[in-house]
């Protein structure tokens, strides 16, 4: 029996979205834009302009653009994630971008499907807000996961620094000439701002707090106290590098330990669906001699309120806080 391909052919278009969003990204702010970039993009802004101040106004504006943003409709549920991702999309153009993405999809949906106009457009509409929500949100985990595993590595560059007697201005700015992006071009941002007058330790809590990171809230608060009280920064932070970096890796060893239940619940909570559509797909006549009973509603709405309590429940379960 010859299963329908339109399936098939609204995940190749929603696929296609994801790498249009992915490639106008790339040609409007250049490939430097990229996590894991050798040189970090604030360098390359540098090299570009030789403009420090412009380039640090710039890196603040993309930077608070979005938090700020939060009034326009709809877009709040996407404001905390595009903060996080740090996206050089202004607001507008991120609205724009899905707009755009819609109408492509729109016109893909018309060349590839004979649906409706109004189906058209209602999936358009949602693959263009999806997409971009999606794109937004791995930008977003990418990049945390990144600064977590890079921040071990910068605070020993800083202690390197104090060690041989620089100010911590000047080890913060060298390390993040040595670091890559992300965290390379926000410590080099930060450390600008300290040298135009901005207190270091305020610069720092505004990162953490951003970015809703533990590990650079302990960074900014022994930075802080050493400024108002006193003693050995280096030794300090040496033992914060040691915590984090112990605590990074407990935390790799327990998502080993959980992928295997992860994976588990992903598949118990996936396959009554898959299932579902499967039998639908290859034999439409199944539930036919169910579905006139007063009881079927009722209990396909006690079945998905199941599958919702148990894909809440398997996802707490492997959720383990390190």
């Amino acid at each position: 029996m010859s299963i329908s391909p339109t399936l098939m052919i609204y995940i190749a278009i929603f696929g296609g979205i994801l790498l249009l969003v992915e490639a106008l990204y790339l040609v409007v702010f250049g490939r430097s834009i990229r996590l894991g970039s050798r040189m970090n993009r604030r360098l390359e802004m540098l090299d570009k302009s030789a403009d420090r101040a412009e380039t640090m106004e710039r890196l603040r504006k993309e930077a608070s653009q979005h938090s700020k943003s939060t009034s326009i409709p709809f877009y709040s549920l996407l404001a905390e994630k595009a903060e996080k991702a740090q996206i050089a999309f202004s607001p507008v153009m991120l609205i724009l971008v899905m707009v755009l993405v819609a109408a492509f999809g729109f016109m893909a949906l018309s060349v590839f499907t004979e649906a409706p106009v109004g189906v058209r457009a209602g999936v358009a509409a949602v693959m263009g807000g999806g997409g971009v929500w999606l794109w937004v949100s791995n930008k977003a985990k990418k990049r945390l996961s990144l600064i977590e595993e890079q921040l071990p590595d910068a605070i020993d560059l800083i202690v390197r620094g104090l060690r041989v007697g620089h100010p911590f201005i000047h080890a913060l700015s060298a390390a993040a000439r040595e670091i890559p992006d992300p965290l390379g071009s926000e410590l080099g941002l930060i450390a600008d701002e300290a040298a135009y007058g901005r207190d270091i330790g305020e610069a720092l809590m505004a990162f953490a707090e951003r970015m809703d990171m533990q590990d650079l809230r302990f960074l900014a608060v022994s930075v802080t106290i050493q400024a108002q009280s006193g003693g050995n920064l280096a030794e300090i932070l040496d033992g914060l590098s040691k915590v984090v970096r112990a605590r990074f890796k407990l935390f790799r060893r327990v998502r080993a330990i959980t992928a295997e239940a992860k994976w588990s619940g992903m598949f118990l909570s996936a396959f009554p669906i898959v299932a579902m559509i499967a039998i639908s797909v290859i034999k439409p006549d199944y539930y036919d001699e169910v579905k006139e009973t007063p009881y079927f509603i009722p209990t396909a709405l006690v079945v998905g309120a199941f599958l919702v309590i148990n894909v809440l429940y398997m996802r707490k379960m492997v959720n383990i806080k390190v």
